[in-house]
């Protein structure tokens, strides 16, 4: 077994998006332009209306996939396929943008703690302009494994100590775990020798073998076979991990190809409304 280690840290920034939610951006900042496949992670925690209320109205997107991860609070999912999904506390959604899908994400509380996790992921250039799909998780579909310890396991995609996500044929093979750790328990977890993967710390303290990352801190984890993780105090984290893709990574807002030319080309698409034909 190769102990991975911390390569490097990055700490969320304030930013806004959306019709103006607030929310902190880990991935996708100057400090962490992208993480191959990883080209976005965000983390909206308010229990502030005024911060969130005004929501995702409907934008488009194009070339990769988009995860949503709810801790807490109600938002609602539209697209133009007619899919409609609720996201609830301990629900996912794991959308496929692939050629263009046009959507929303609407909060469905007026008030109360709404906080969860955005994260985008590249599609490579063979799978960019695939149908587009959608795969909606309840909470009850997210497999939940508790140790001797206490230590809790909500695995959303991949699989983690032989408990396996409900997510299925996304091409990076990625992984994606909520892990929460009471004070002094330890967990080493096994991670795909090869696949880009980091940590990112939501609540507590965790030490990851002679560094530590606290709250709103993701640590980018050297290549190695596994993590040992140790909580100083009641901690959780979302350990995330997939193969990478090595090629050009060019994005204009909501569109992620490998070229200018088809970055225009999916402007033209979107304007002449053939993004999602």
């Amino acid at each position: 077994m190769t102990l991975r280690t911390l390569e490097r840290r990055a700490r969320a920034m304030p930013t806004s998006d959306g019709a103006g939610v607030r929310l902190n951006r880990v991935i996708g900042t100057p400090n962490l332009r992208n993480l191959d496949p990883f080209l976005m992670l965000d983390e909206f925690k308010s229990d502030s209306a005024d911060d969130y209320i005004a929501g995702f109205p409907s934008h488009p997107h194009r070339g990769f996939e988009t995860v949503t991860y709810m801790l807490a609070g109600r938002m609602e999912h539209r697209d133009h396929l007619d899919n409609v999904g609720l996201l609830q506390s301990g629900g996912a959604q794991w959308m496929t943008a692939g050629r263009g899908i046009i959507h929303s994400e609407m909060p469905q509380q007026e008030e109360g703690l709404m906080w969860g996790f955005q994260l985008w992921i590249n599609l490579p250039a063979a799978e960019k302009m695939c149908p587009a799909r959608y795969q909606d998780l309840l909470p009850e579909d997210i497999r939940e494994v508790t140790d001797d310890q206490g230590i809790l396991r909500r695995v959303i995609a991949g699989d983690s100590l032989g408990t396996t996500g409900p997510v299925s044929g996304i091409g990076v093979d990625p992984l994606m775990v909520d892990i929460r750790m009471p004070a002094d328990s330890s967990l080493t977890h096994p991670v795909k020798a090869g696949h880009r993967a980091f940590v990112y710390v939501y609540r507590g303290h965790i030490q990851l073998g002679d560094g530590t990352l606290g709250t709103g801190e993701l640590g980018v984890l050297r290549d190695g076979d596994a993590v040992a993780l140790r909580a100083q105090e009641d901690s959780a984290l979302m350990l995330l991990a997939a193969r990478p893709i090595g090629e050009p990574i060019v994005q204009y807002g909501p569109f992620v190809m490998n070229s200018e030319e088809e970055i225009e080309q999916a402007l033209r698409d979107y304007r002449d409304n053939r993004l999602t034909a």
